[in-house]
């Protein structure tokens, strides 16, 4: 993109970061608290990842940095693996933010974008939802100024309850810290929800208004910083930031710990994937607004360069944040040098303003954070899952209840395998419908939906899935079983439109059935068998030991075995008869 740059393009980039700065730097601080790092951790994050990012990536808008579900998980595993070796929480986070980008890096030399597609989009719904709850449940101690933790949404909530009993033993609510908290998200909730339409109504232009409303948090936080300071609150219980160095990360390798390591890969592996999904999924959206390319490949090798950056830059995972990347395209970037330019704003706030960020409220950035993981919890998500089949429902909502009874890392993992359970079930018991010619046409369709001429003596079945060792034994059930009901049967023929692969197992199922319908004087044909699935047919042999023939299309295969005699014709009155379940077409 560099080739055709133009004055232009860099203009508009430099408006989009700068937005993206201002919006970003309660940001970065808020979600390092939230991994349980140093503030000057989230600053880091946005410098030199955005730039590696902005050097490999494919999308011209997503904007790179710390995000609050990729904060959380790093904070979950950083907890496990801290407690049982001797690493620091730092170093444990560059080592992880390595470990994750050479991972994602691998899989973009090998090519292999499509691995997000084990993560459906059902469980990573159910995922970040649920993860959102949890964030803004324990950001609420910092909210109310008590001390209350937890690894799941069930340990925090009594530990919750406890700390803000005042008559308990644990330290009640502190007024002001809960004012200050109360405040800022009864502000940053006006921002998002009446600000633009006050702004419109005193002559500020709706685009204008709509980003103005992205830096609420940024004035939200200046004005608590300014409380703060001028109430002298810190006196009264209310946490601040306090010091944050100057100046930018230095370059170095984290400490190198074998044992650390091998026990953060599991994590860096499923942080990997989570972050890869969520961010080809706003760079894909996004990219379709302009009609811009995103190439999954590309995007590995951007988010693997910008992990491993983070890694050696003292800083922690990171990956494509959604609100942050709307607003960088509503802003009118241009070219991934937004990216670069906002790293650079970041750099010169970390160079020549951490002074100012002493007495920012902790309390304001708990409040920041909550307002921005709350619009993750998708509710109508929840609505069309149940709409489209109780299967994405039910992986939506186990992988929901997994991560906030379990943790993060057993919901998604409950997700996964039950998304992968379904679909093993889905493909081991096909959808197979009895098939006729509708009037008039060459096309066959269910006997229970359509009227069709069928006859008596050949009986055409369609198989709606490919054939593997997980479903052999249920088709050569339903065959025999299909047979068996029809004496006057002696041509079966197996429509395989939707069969797009047969193995071994299947095969063998085949030449079984084959000659269990021959000892009883059936004939078993196969019809519109797909190149690849004749191919694999072809080199077994299988053609050659089949008792009937195979046919190029199966009206074909109608119009051989079954003439004129015994055709007869299904009409609307006789469908009744015929009428199953409603499956198929």
């Amino acid at each position: 993109w560099l080739r055709t740059y133009s004055r232009a393009e860099f203009r508009a980039d430099l408006f989009a970061s700068a937005l993206v700065t201002v919006m970003l730097i309660p940001q970065s601080l808020a979600y390092a608290l939230l991994a349980g790092l140093p503030p000057e951790a989230g600053l880091y994050a946005s410098m030199f990842p955005a730039v590696a990012y902005a050097c490999f990536g494919s999308s011209r808008v997503l904007a790179v940095g710390p995000v609050a579900v990729i904060s959380l998980m790093t904070a979950t595993a950083l907890a496990d693996v801290t407690s049982a070796y001797d690493i620091a929480w730092s170093a444990a986070a560059a080592l992880l933010a390595l470990l994750s980008g050479c991972f994602l890096f691998l899989l973009g030399l090998l090519r292999m974008g499509w691995i997000a597609n084990f993560l459906s989009h059902a469980v990573i719904s159910g995922f970040i939802s649920a993860s959102a709850l949890y964030i803004a449940f324990g950001q609420l101690p910092q909210i109310l100024g008590i001390d209350a933790a937890g690894d799941t949404l069930v340990t925090l909530l009594p530990r919750l309850i406890a700390g803000a009993d005042a008559d308990a033993d644990a330290d009640a609510v502190s007024p002001a810290v809960a004012w200050l908290g109360g405040g800022t998200i009864a502000f940053l909730v006006f921002a998002r929800t009446r600000f633009a339409a006050l702004l419109v109504r005193f002559g500020v232009t709706e685009d204008v208004a709509r980003l103005a409303v992205r830096a609420g948090p940024v004035l939200a936080v200046c004005v608590g910083t300014a409380i703060v300071t001028a109430l002298d609150l810190t006196a009264a219980g209310v946490a601040v930031v306090g010091a944050v160095p100057s100046g930018w990360p230095t370059i170095v390798a984290p400490p190198f710990d074998w044992r650390a390591l091998l026990a953060l890969a599991p994590y860096a592996m499923l942080l990997s994937l989570v972050g890869f999904v969520e961010s080809i999924s706003v760079g894909q959206s996004l990219g379709m607004r302009r009609r811009q390319r995103v190439e999954p490949d590309r995007e590995l090798l951007g988010l693997g360069a910008a992990n491993v950056v983070a890694g050696v830059s003292g800083a922690f995972p990171v990956t494509g944040g959604f609100s942050r990347s709307v607003v960088n395209s509503d802003a009118g970037a241009a070219s991934p040098l937004a990216g670069a330019l906002t790293a650079l704003g970041m750099g010169l706030v970390a160079a020549f303003f951490t002074p100012l960020f002493h007495d920012m409220p902790r309390a304001v950035l708990a409040a920041v954070i909550i307002c921005a993981v709350l619009p993750l919890v998708d509710l109508s998500a929840m609505r069309r899952a149940w709409h489209h089949g109780r299967a994405d429902f039910a992986a939506l909502m186990l992988t929901g209840a997994g991560v906030l009874l379990f943790g993060v890392e057993a919901g998604i993992a409950l997700g996964v395998l039950v998304s992968l359970g379904i679909h093993l079930g889905r493909s081991s018991r096909p959808h197979i419908a009895v098939v006729g010619r509708v009037p008039g046409t060459e096309q066959f369709r269910n006997v229970d939906r359509h009227a069709v001429l069928t006859a008596d003596h050949v009986l055409c079945v369609r198989i709606d899935e490919a054939l593997w060792f997980g479903n052999v034994r249920f088709l050569e059930e339903r065959l025999t079983n299909l047979v068996a009901s029809r004496p006057a049967v002696t041509e079966l023929v197996l429509q395989c439109t939707a069969v797009n692969g047969v193995d071994g197992s299947a095969m063998e199922a085949l030449e079984r059935v084959s000659e269990q319908l021959a000892a009883a004087g059936v004939r078993l044909h196969l019809a519109e068998v797909k190149g690849p699935a004749m191919d694999a047919l072809s080199r077994a042999g299988v053609p050659a030991r089949l008792s009937g023939e195979i046919f190029f299309t199966q009206h074909e295969a109608m119009r051989s075995l079954a003439g004129a005699p015994g055709a007869t014709v299904i009409d609307d009155a006789s469908m009744q008869q015929w009428r199953g379940d409603g499956d198929g077409i």
